[in-house]
């Protein structure tokens, strides 16, 4: 690569990764002004520990991203095991429909859960938030193990159906083991997005449940609170080791 070439990348990285350094670097900072600085230290990292409402939001935030990252994962993979190993009518109609919510602006999917939610007249906290995460993440889970499997031999399948596998066997013990690495990405980005989802949890949750996203654009909004700089840090932390993790398992071969 040209020197040109290598100052542009540089430039790009720099641009995507600088505020994050800039973040890091004021949640080490015991000033509680952002325009001055002090001197290093832990001190805002001990007041998140020490905040209950805090700590709750994000206990709340970790038992939604968990259960909906699982179930998101179970479902979708189902799904996505169904439309390659299987010929029906309305194959590429279904494949086409998970692109699409796939791709829909997350207000959209806001708005339509909380009008269905209220039509059906489901109460809004935990369930609905549940129900809504598992939506916008099953796609994603799909998608990813779709992808791996689209390139499956079938006559894998025939062959442990010749050895007298059933065919829940069969898809047990040879799809799923090939697809693992897939579903195990799967789950990690569902878990990642729903953790860190800020708009459609702020239509689909009640006012008696309250998620970590949603409690720190309380906060910013009455001024930018330097706990908020150490918390966004854990944050990002915790979502670049996540996404980190699922690119390694997407990376092993068939």
């Amino acid at each position: 690569m040209s020197r040109s070439g290598t100052a542009y990348l540089w430039g790009v990285f720099a641009f995507l990764y600088l505020p994050m350094v800039v973040l890091l670097a004021y949640s080490f900072n015991e000033s509680p002004y952002g325009s001055s600085w002090d001197r290093l230290g832990w001190e805002w990292y001990r007041r998140l520990a020490d905040d209950p409402l805090l700590i709750e939001a994000t206990l709340n935030s970790l038992m939604v991203a968990l259960l909906s990252a699982s179930l998101a994962t179970i479902i979708g993979t189902a799904g996505a095991v169904g439309l390659c190993l299987y010929a029906f009518r309305g194959q590429a109609f279904f494949h086409g429909l998970l692109m699409v919510t796939l791709m829909a602006p997350e207000i959209v999917m806001g708005v339509s859960l909380l009008v269905l939610f209220l039509a059906l007249k489901i109460p809004l906290g935990f369930g609905s938030l549940l129900l809504a995460h598992i939506t916008f993440c099953l796609p994603f889970v799909a998608v990813t193990v779709f992808s791996r499997l689209k390139d499956f031999d079938s006559r894998l399948i025939e062959s442990a159906r010749d050895l007298g596998a059933s065919e829940a066997q069969a898809i047990g013990h040879v799809v799923l083991p090939l697809a693992l690495p897939a579903i195990g990405a799967g789950w990690l980005l569902s878990f990642t997005l729903s953790l860190d989802d800020v708009v459609v949890s702020f239509f689909v949750t009640g006012p008696d449940f309250e998620v970590l996203p949603l409690r720190i654009y309380s906060m910013v909004r009455m001024g930018i609170k330097p706990e908020v700089n150490a918390l966004a840090t854990l944050l990002f932390g915790l979502s670049m080791a996540l996404v980190i993790l699922s690119q390694r398992l997407l990376g092993r071969k068939l």
